[in-house]
């Protein structure tokens, strides 16, 4: 049931939904509320399809600013309630969690008009008493310390935002990581952050998802960072990691190498036995061949957020360094599951997308060895002779000198 926000200052840009794609990809969100989209809800439904959502809701913006889109993975978890230019207000119902409502917010930014939202916020109270969560760029502040730079936050808009919440009894979620999500003038006299984007629980909804977890994810393209927000309720399950044989290594000679030495080493062991090892030892040698795109982001990741609050030259250069090379690697990401593809329909310059990435794992799927026949033409199941005949099969394989094992 997790939510990411993001104030995306315009969802036009390839930058922009890459980027998305790329948290989506990490993060898996049940729910996606955008704001400031800029663009008309033809392009909401192309990134919808693209990330591989059933169900979505757009305010298209209104000339060059605003609009709002609440997007959901699964169309008949969820009912749509109310919605206007800053807000969508539906009821969620995912089996074995609690019905609860779900709220994405985009507050008035005009300071002279910050009462249109604090009165949206009492006439939602009203409606469907229920646990709820509101998420999104609220563009309220609630204390002084919610702002770094710049002149003091008016003590009347603070006080204002504070009674609201307890009015409608709604409770501000901490924030882990970095406490701003929004920022101008970075690097000069002038820089300010803020923390404008936020998520609101009622005590009903504490009552029912006593963990919860918001989250600062500190990187962005646009001058919001997105949150995300994921009560902590899990079944836990006993999850076994599966060996993927990865095509990559067939053009590395230590690869075969590698499953020659295996079986000659561990020859006296049965046959499941040294297709465990052997899978286990690829898998960690083939980690520096095709698992490197993660560490690499991973690593401009972690350089940005421990430059985020630095304000000397020399770290304003380094944080823009790193998010130069945090796009680049995006690129060569993109170009690397392109190269992979057997899939007709990618051509050049086709964004990559959760659909591709579905079909590159259901064809692993069909790939899967569930049965083999003997001698006699009999299909062999695993545990009824399927191990004994492919034992005696890779033993006659790798002792063959003639034969190469791919």
């Amino acid at each position: 049931m997790s939510t990411l926000s993001w104030n995306c200052h315009g969802l036009g840009t390839p930058w922009a939904i890459q980027f998305l794609t790329e948290v989506c990809l990490q993060k898996s969100p049940s729910f996606i509320f955008l704001s400031e989209i800029l663009c008309k809800s033809e392009r909401v439904e192309k990134v919808r399809s693209k990330l591989g959502f059933e169900g979505s809701v757009t305010v298209e913006s209104q000339g060059h600013s605003g609009g709002i889109a609440l997007l959901w993975r699964n169309k008949d978890e969820v009912h749509l309630i109310s919605y206007s230019k800053n807000h969508v207000d539906v009821i969620v119902e995912i089996r074995g969690w609690h019905k609860f409502r779900l709220t994405g917010i985009y507050g008035e930014p005009n300071r002279a008009k910050r009462e249109e939202t604090w009165d949206l916020l009492h006439n939602l109270n009203t409606m469907e008493d229920i646990p709820w969560v509101l998420i999104g760029d609220m563009n309220n502040v609630l204390k002084q310390t919610d702002k770094g730079g710049g002149n003091p936050y008016p003590q009347r808009l603070l006080n204002g935002f504070q009674s609201v919440l307890d009015d409608c009894d709604l409770h501000d979620v901490n924030l882990e990581g970095y406490q701003f999500t929004w920022e101008r003038g970075r690097g000069t006299s002038n820089w300010i952050e803020v923390r404008l984007d936020r998520a609101l629980v009622s005590s009903k909804f504490i009552q029912q998802f006593s963990e919860m977890k918001l989250t600062n994810l500190e990187v962005s393209t646009s001058d919001h960072t997105p949150i995300f927000f994921e009560p902590i309720v899990v079944i836990k399950t006993n999850h076994v990691k599966r060996f993927h044989f990865e095509n990559a290594w067939l053009r590395e000679p230590m690869g075969e190498e590698i499953v020659k030495e295996t079986w000659t080493r561990y020859a006296e062991k049965s046959l499941q036995e040294k297709l465990n090892i052997c899978a286990e030892i690829l898998s960690d040698w083939g980690k520096e061949i095709t698992g490197s795109f993660k560490t690499r982001i991973n690593q401009h990741k972690k350089i940005m957020k421990a430059l985020k609050g630095r304000r000397d030259l020399s770290s304003v250069q380094q944080y823009s360094e790193a998010a130069k090379q945090l796009t680049e690697v995006y690129n060569q990401q993109e170009v690397f599951w392109r190269q992979r593809s057997k899939q007709l329909w990618l051509r050049e310059g086709d964004n990559n997308s959760k659909f591709f990435h579905s079909s590159t794992k259901s064809r692993r799927k069909r790939n899967l060895i569930t049965s083999l026949l003997n001698n006699e033409g009999q299909e062999v199941s695993w545990g009824s002779g399927l191990e004994e005949t492919m034992e005696h099969y890779f033993n006659e394989l790798f002792t063959a000198s003639n034969t190469d094992w791919t």
